[in-house]
């Protein structure tokens, strides 16, 4: 699997795992920690998780779907809400998301959207969780060109490794402004949402008639041609999220497949990249 390396130098998956909504229901917990557990077997060891989801219960069901493995193996991912995000409650927000998931540090804490709280004062608040060992390195969601241009005033160190936000096909509008200047920096991109929830952020995907061509032609399902799309470029991460392990066999398969230019150029004439700023969509 292709990996992405990140400003602090560590390799990570360019496919990777997302939670949410997972742990939510009793019924198919057993089945989704088999689905994570497959996604770790192949190869997608980074875990997206929140303190937000379930209000805690997806850290608990990823907790649990990695106790059999080695530590060091696993990329564990979770992020802070914004009324946490400052001084002594971002500490004991880290603290219990740790106690939930069973770990004792975070390869990766992310601020999860802005809020009230000053940028300055949660960045500072992120470097000490650093300086603790709590967590490894920390990076921020769901913010815009406006905010990460801000953050780098008080990022001196440069330790803001990703910013996690909504793209797939149908939702191009980073591109015009925030992906190129992250790139320019070197903050990795990490997509949610890359298979526009299974279409329902965007109607007509899984039905349109090219991308269904195109698939077929790869011998492939239009996930997989989605999320293929997504990490077509260096530096991004796609964190697909499944709770049926059939489904998690076949994004990572969807690593494997590379897009032509003509494919690509397809893409382009019927899901166009925007020529103007578009606000940063979150749903």
């Amino acid at each position: 699997m292709k990996n992405v390396t990140l400003l602090n130098g560590r390799s990570v998956p360019c496919m990777g795992q997302g939670t949410w909504y997972l742990g939510d229901n009793p019924s198919t917990r057993e089945e989704e920690i088999k689905a994570l557990r497959t996604g770790i077997e192949s190869g997608m060891t980074l875990i997206d998780t929140a303190e937000m989801y379930g209000n805690g219960r997806s850290e608990c069901l990823v907790g649990e779907a990695i106790t059999s493995y080695n530590r060091e193996d696993i990329f564990l991912v979770s992020k802070v809400l914004p009324q946490n995000a400052g001084k002594q409650r971002m500490r004991i927000a880290c603290e219990n998301s740790l106690k939930r998931l069973g770990v004792d540090t975070l390869d990766l804490y992310l601020y999860h959207w802005r809020g009230s709280i000053p940028l300055r004062e949660t960045v500072e608040e992120l470097e000490k969780l650093k300086e603790l060992g709590m967590i490894r390195d920390w990076g921020v969601s769901n913010l815009d060109i406006d905010d990460m241009e801000e953050l780098s005033k008080y990022d001196k160190k440069n330790h803001c490794q990703v910013n996690q936000v909504l793209y797939h096909m149908a939702s191009r509008g980073i591109e015009y402004s925030l992906l190129p200047w992250m790139r320019k920096q070197k903050i990795a991109l990490m997509s949610y949402c890359p298979l526009a929830q299974a279409g329902s952020l965007k109607r007509g995907l899984f039905t349109n008639k090219t991308l269904n061509e195109i698939a077929k032609g790869h011998d492939a399902t239009v996930a997989q041609i989605l999320l293929a799309w997504n990490i077509r470029g260096e530096g991004t991460i796609a964190i697909p999220r499944t709770g049926k392990m059939e489904h998690t066999l076949e994004n990572a398969k969807a690593t494997t497949i590379n897009l032509s230019k003509e494919e690509l150029e397809l893409i382009d004439s019927i899901y166009p990249a925007p020529n103007h700023k578009v606000w940063l969509d979150m749903q």
